[in-house]
C-alpha cells in the first residue's frame, strides 16, 4: 500500500478526532439535538437530544486532506461534488429537523428533486471530462452492455437509490459509518489497482475522517451523523462506483445498504397489499432490535455481513 495513502487516512483521522469534541460541544450549546420519531423503537427515545449533524465532523476532516494529498483531476472533483451536493441537501434536511423541530425535515419531493439536480450536474460534468461511459458490467459474468442514452436514467435511479439506502441504514449507533468504511476501503483498493489513482486518495481521506467520527458514534453515541453525513456518504460511494465503472459491483460491495433498502420496500409493498408485516419493523436493523438483540450485536453482525460482501465484490473484480 502506498505510504501516502496511509498518511492521508491518518491525517484525516487526527483532524476528525480534534474537531469532534469541539463540534459536539458547540451543537450541545446550540441545543441542536436529534428528534426521535415516535414510531421508532421505544428504547431509542432516550437518545432524544443527542447532538446530530455529526457528518460535518468527517466532512471538515476530509476536505482539507483530500485537497492537500490527492492528485487533482476531473474524477476527484466530480466525486467531491457528489459528496458536497448530497451533503448540502442533508444539511438543509437536518437544519429543519433540529432548528425548527420538524422531525421529518425536508419533504421527500424536495429532497428527491435536489438529488436529481445533483445527479444531472454530475453527469454533465462527467461528459465534459471526456471520460463518461454508458457500459455496465454484470458481476459473476463476463457480460457487459452499453445503455447509451438510457444511462442517464439508470444513473439517476442508481444515485438516488443508493444514497437513500445509506440514509436508511443510519438508524443504529455505528452501523452506517462502520459499513461505509468497509465499502470505502474496497474502493481504495479498486482505485489503487485499476485507477483512477485520485480516487484512492479520496477514499483514504474519507476512511480516516469517518473512522474518527465513528469513535464518537459507537453505542452509546455521543453524536449522530445526521442526513448531512449519510447522504454525503451515499454520494461518495455512488460516485466512486460510477467513476470506476463498477456500478453493479457496488450492490455487492455495499450489499448491507441494499438489503436495508429492500427491507423497507418489501415491508411497504406487503403491508399495503395484505395488511401484514414481513418484519417487526423496517429497516431490517430495527427488526433485530425488536427481536431482543442489543444494538452492539446488531451492528457487529451487520459489519460482519458487510465485510463478507466487500470481499466477494473485490474477488469478483480481481482487486484482492
Amino acid at each position: 500500500m502506498n505510504r501516502q495513502l496511509v498518511q492521508t487516512a491518518v491525517l484525516a483521522f487526527l483532524i476528525g478526532i480534534i474537531i469532534a469534541p469541539i463540534f459536539i460541544s458547540l451543537v450541545k450549546k446550540l441545543a441542536l439535538g436529534q428528534q426521535i420519531r415516535e414510531e421508532g423503537p421505544r428504547k431509542h427515545f432516550k437518545k432524544a437530544g443527542t447532538p446530530t449533524m455529526g457528518g460535518m465532523i468527517f466532512l471538515l476532516a476530509f476536505l482539507p486532506v483530500v485537497l492537500l494529498f490527492a492528485p487533482k483531476d476531473a474524477n476527484l472533483y466530480l466525486a467531491m461534488f457528489m459528496v458536497l451536493g448530497n451533503g448540502l441537501i442533508g444539511f438543509i434536511d437536518d437544519f429543519l429537523k433540529v432548528a425548527r423541530k420538524k422531525s421529518l425535515g425536508l419533504k421527500a419531493r424536495s429532497k428527491i428533486i435536489g438529488q436529481i439536480i445533483v445527479g444531472i450536474l454530475f453527469y454533465l460534468g462527467w461528459i465534459a471530462s471526456g471520460q463518461a461511459s454508458t457500459v455496465l458490467t454484470v458481476p459473476f459474468t463476463n457480460f457487459s452492455f452499453a445503455l447509451g442514452p438510457l444511462y442517464i436514467v439508470f444513473l439517476l435511479f442508481f444515485i438516488l437509490g443508493y444514497t437513500n439506502a445509506v440514509n436508511l441504514t443510519d438508524g443504529v449507533d455505528g452501523l452506517a459509518g462502520g459499513t461505509a468504511i468497509l465499502a470505502l476501503l474496497s474502493y481504495l483498493l479498486i482505485a489503487f489497482k485499476f485507477g483512477p489513482v485520485s480516487l484512492s486518495y479520496f477514499s483514504a481521506a474519507m476512511i480516516g475522517a469517518v473512522f474518527a467520527f465513528l469513535v464518537f458514534n459507537l453505542h452509546p453515541a455521543r453524536v449522530f451523523m445526521g442526513d448531512v453525513g449519510s447522504l454525503a456518504l451515499g454520494g461518495a460511494l455512488s460516485a466512486l462506483a460510477v467513476l470506476t465503472k463498477t456500478e453493479l459491483y457496488l450492490l455487492i460491495i455495499g450489499g448491507v445498504f441494499v438489503i436495508e433498502a429492500f427491507s423497507v420496500i418489501i415491508q411497504v409493498i406487503v403491508y399495503q397489499s395484505t395488511g401484514k408485516r414481513v418484519f417487526r419493523m423496517s429497516p431490517l436493523h430495527h427488526h433485530y432490535e425488536l427481536g431482543g438483540h442489543s444494538e452492539w450485536r446488531v451492528v457487529t453482525g451487520f459489519w460482519a455481513v458487510g465485510f463478507i460482501f466487500a470481499v466477494i465484490g473485490l474477488l469478483q473484480l480481481g482487486a484482492l
